[in-house]
Formats: C-alpha cells, sequence, structure tokens
C-alpha cells in the first residue's frame, strides 16, 4: 500500500482502568474504552516521545562531548471540547465523558494511539499496530485563553509508562 494520508487516522482511545496487560491491550478492551478522537482538538495534540536524558561521557582524551542516552521521555497533553445538555449540565452522552474522565488533577488513564492506514472511526482488531501506549498521571484541565470557538479544556499531563510501537493482543 502506498504512503497514507494522516488526517483522519489517529484513534486514541482512553482507558479509565488498567488493561491486564498494559503492553498488550486486547481488542475487546480498547473497543470498551473512551474512543477519544472524535472529541481532541488536533492543532495542539501531543502524545509522543521527546529527546531522551542525556549522559555525559567523554573519555579523558577526547576533546567534544559524548554523550550517552539516558532514560526515555515522553509528553501528553490535548484539548477537549465540553458538551452540556439543554439544561446547561454536563453531558457525558454527548461526549463529555472524556472530559470528565480527564479533569481529575493526579488520576491515572492507559491513552492508546493507532496512526495508520486504518480511519480513525474503525475499531480496534487484533494484531493492530499501537504506536504508543502509555500510563498518563493527569494534571488540573487548563481554560484557554479567549473566548473564541467552542467550550474547551486543555489537559496536560505526565507520561509515567509508555510502550512504543506495541500491538494488540
Amino acid at each position: 500500500m502506498p504512503r497514507s494520508l494522516a488526517a483522519g487516522r489517529r484513534k486514541v482511545t482512553i482507558l479509565t482502568t488498567e488493561p491486564v496487560d498494559p503492553e498488550a491491550p486486547t481488542a475487546v478492551e480498547l473497543n470498551a474504552g473512551l474512543q477519544a478522537s472524535p472529541r481532541i482538538l488536533a492543532s495542539d495534540f501531543m502524545f509522543g516521545a521527546t529527546d531522551s536524558d542525556t549522559i555525559a561521557e567523554r573519555a579523558l582524551a577526547e576533546e567534544n562531548n559524548a554523550n550517552a542516552l539516558g532514560a526515555s521521555n515522553f509528553q501528553f497533553g490535548m484539548t477537549v471540547w465540553r458538551y452540556y445538555d439543554e439544561t446547561g449540565a454536563s453531558d457525558p452522552t454527548e461526549g463529555d465523558n472524556i472530559y470528565q474522565a480527564l479533569k481529575t488533577k493526579g488520576a491515572e488513564v492507559w491513552v492508546y494511539l493507532r496512526e495508520t492506514s486504518k480511519r480513525a472511526a474503525e475499531v480496534w482488531a487484533a494484531d493492530d499496530e499501537i504506536s504508543l501506549g502509555g500510563r498518563v498521571q493527569l494534571d488540573l484541565a487548563q481554560m484557554p485563553e479567549g473566548d473564541s470557538g467552542y467550550i474547551k479544556r486543555r489537559v496536560p499531563g505526565q507520561v509515567q509508562e509508555a510502550w512504543p510501537d506495541i500491538a494488540t493482543a
């Protein structure tokens, strides 16, 4: 198959309970999770690796630094839209369940990202490639500046464990 455009291909699933094997979740576990892609703002979505720590390991005879790669680092952050019913109350049936799952500081969620030629709306299947899975500790949701666009919240987090390039069991 030729190259695939990225638009509409990022499937993000959030689990509020730990899967039996976080490094190899089943398609059943993932399909039962919160399908978040339609509720996440594309322009500032972050879930991926960043530069690893470095350790200075220069020999006495070397004139330049020769750093060794240390611990891996990952980043997480997403802006989610809020959904309300006609009375102004949170409406989890229309999509506010994503915000409700992410709003508590210190809570942990398991996030899985599929970015392949499959469309985001396609369900998880056995042996699907998972670009990144991770256990994320959430920070307080932040209100964006200004009042343009829809009501939304930016949710930062710290990736506690990460599993790049895994697959569904």
